[in-house]
């Protein structure tokens, strides 16, 4: 039976605590919790299932936005239609990143912020992450793109940051000549 998580809205002051480093073993209900944000977060990119479920399209979660703070992020990302790639990292770490910006054309969006906030996030076109698994093995991945602005808006949750407060107040949008936007 599927359960909507309780996702903290952006007046939440936990949001903006910085969180602490997992210890291993991971318990059994941070794995259990891994998997229904899993579950939310591969629903909400399935039309049939987002209607259903009366959920808000998202491909990634942060603990913060659940109320815990822990060093955990999952991403669901659909490299093609229809099929997803699942990252599930704790402690994770941006070890190196491109020089090139980029940000979304249409503005980044957030299942704690619920409502419009219009500007260009500035964001490295590619990073790569290092952290460990669910089993305490030391994983990495080079992600672009849409990926990687998702690994930086998740690990900025773990760090009290929210996506507007990268947005430059005096000049919230970028030309093609100052950024590339995708």
């Amino acid at each position: 039976m599927f359960e909507k998580l309780h996702i903290l809205d952006e007046t939440d002051n936990k949001l903006r605590i910085k969180s602490k480093d997992v210890v291993f073993p991971l318990s059994s209900e941070y794995k259990n919790l891994i998997k229904k944000i899993i579950q939310e977060l591969t629903y909400s990119q399935i039309e049939e299932f987002e209607k259903k479920y009366n959920l808000r399209p998202g491909m990634g979660l942060a603990f913060p936005q659940l109320g815990i703070d822990k060093r955990i992020i999952v991403i669901v990302h659909e490299y093609e239609e229809g099929k997803f790639n699942n990252y599930v990292f704790i402690n994770p770490v941006i070890t190196s990143h491109s020089e090139e910006l980029i940000a979304a054309e249409c503005g980044e969006g957030c299942l704690s912020v619920n409502r419009e906030v219009e500007g260009h996030v500035p964001r490295y076109a590619r990073v790569t992450v290092e952290g460990f698994d669910e089993y305490g093995n030391k994983i990495k991945v080079r992600a672009r793109e849409e990926l990687s602005i998702a690994f930086q808006h998740e690990i900025d949750h773990l760090n009290g940051i929210l996506f507007y407060d990268r947005i430059n107040k005096n000049k919230p949008f970028y030309t093609e000549d100052e950024i590339r936007l995708i």
